[in-house]
């Protein structure tokens, strides 16, 4: 997975500490599948509370320094903490900050770094946040995520859900703005191979295009949702020949598994 060595270690040892309301989110979560092309550099810990970042740093402390690491601690405040983990030279930023308990899934647990945030929450939460900086490594994600999880159409629908100040096509005009990259750009990023600009770029001008299409032929009632597929047991971008059978999944504080008549294991 494209985690250094020590991150690794880390989540390793961290996970025995997360719990649904103390979970591993960011860049981290998003690349830890082996055919991701982005390291992140740090691990970020999101909350539910103010109050939980407190007590979930100051578990996490005990835990690092009984088994050896140094904790440096950058900035502490009400909600948010940074610190410097290290051992033998080698070091990693870790953050726990408080995160919006609303979402429309409940967090996964991994037997490697315990809970973590569901991907369709890390999908929406990257476009929201791609729509308001400007940042190589975002783009690098949200090309990723369109690959691995949603179309981009899907996902502007959806975060208009999380954040109402948003519609999904002023969503999408923001993200229009992106992608104007150079290749020096990426690098003073962490990636397995050098990107090939030209190809990136094609797939983000078909991903706007395809997202523009999608989001004009959907009702405005269902600006928010997500929509899942219970044939295909995930959720889907649905056309024509599919939306029929969809239900439509809204978020709610915690998140919630999709309703169906007859729940089926899944990934999910």
């Amino acid at each position: 997975m494209p985690l250094t060595e020590l991150q690794s270690q880390i989540a390793r040892l961290l996970c025995k500490n997360r719990t649904p309301d103390s979970h591993l989110a960011g860049g981290a979560a998003i690349h830890f599948k082996p055919n991701s092309l982005r390291y992140s550099k740090d691990l970020d810990y999101f909350h539910d509370s103010v109050e939980r970042v407190a007590t979930a740093f100051a578990e996490d402390q005990e835990l690092l320094e009984r088994e050896g690491y140094q904790v440096e601690i950058d900035l502490k405040q009400p909600g948010y903490i940074r610190a410097k983990v290290k051992k033998q030279g080698a070091a990693v930023k870790v953050e726990w900050a408080h995160d919006s308990a609303w979402r429309f899934m409940p967090p996964v647990k991994n037997e490697f770094t315990g809970y973590q945030l569901h991907p369709i929450d890390l999908a929406i939460n990257k476009t929201l946040t791609l729509a308001g900086r400007d940042e190589p490594r975002d783009f690098l994600d949200i090309l990723y995520i369109l690959k691995e999880t949603l179309p981009l159409g899907a996902l502007c629908w959806a975060a208009a859900g999380k954040d109402p100040g948003f519609t999904p096509m002023s969503l999408l005009e923001l993200l229009k703005r992106r992608g104007r990259y150079r290749q020096e750009d990426f690098s003073r990023l962490m990636l397995k191979e050098k990107i090939d600009l030209v190809q990136l770029k094609q797939q983000w001008l078909a991903a706007l295009e395809e997202a523009e299409a999608f989001i004009q032929q959907r009702p405005p009632s269902e600006i928010g949702c997500l929509y899942y597929s219970p044939e295909k047991e995930r959720f889907i971008a649905p056309t024509k020949s599919d939306e029929k059978g969809c239900l439509l999944h809204f978020g709610r504080p915690g998140g919630v598994l999709p309703q169906v008549r007859e729940q089926q294991s899944s990934s999910y």
